[in-house]
């Protein structure tokens, strides 16, 4: 049976309202800011598509030749996506597996809605 290890609350997700909304705040700014850095790098840009196509969740061991990086590498992009809230982690034994947050994404989504979206 898999046993979820790790769920991060989404916060840094989940914090900020739409860009279009008039005065967003520097803290806001500054959680969304690490959202977009996290999403700011080639490998983790392939990790999320590679989960997004990925019927089951991914072990770390299955990104490592998709990828063509170390498994130290992998595991560091992947810590970076899981501690913004876009990835869930669960263990087996002793290989972690990956899934994308679908509610985290669908947050993240949420910022770029348009003012007639907001509305």
């Amino acid at each position: 049976m898999a046993k979820v290890v790790r769920e991060l609350e989404l916060a840094p997700v989940e914090c900020c309202s739409p860009v279009v909304e008039p005065g967003i705040s520097a803290e806001q700014a500054s959680t969304l800011a690490q959202v977009f850095k996290a999403l700011a790098d080639p490998s983790r840009v392939q990790i999320v598509n590679l989960l997004a196509n990925a019927s089951d969740p991914v072990c770390v061991c299955d990104f490592v030749p998709q990828l063509g990086l170390s498994q130290g590498t992998v595991s560091f992009h992947l810590k970076k996506l899981l501690d913004v809230g876009l990835l869930q982690r669960e263990q087996r034994g002793t290989w972690a597996y990956y899934s994308l947050n679908r509610e985290g994404l669908d947050r993240l989504a949420d910022v770029f809605a348009t003012k007639e979206e907001v509305r």
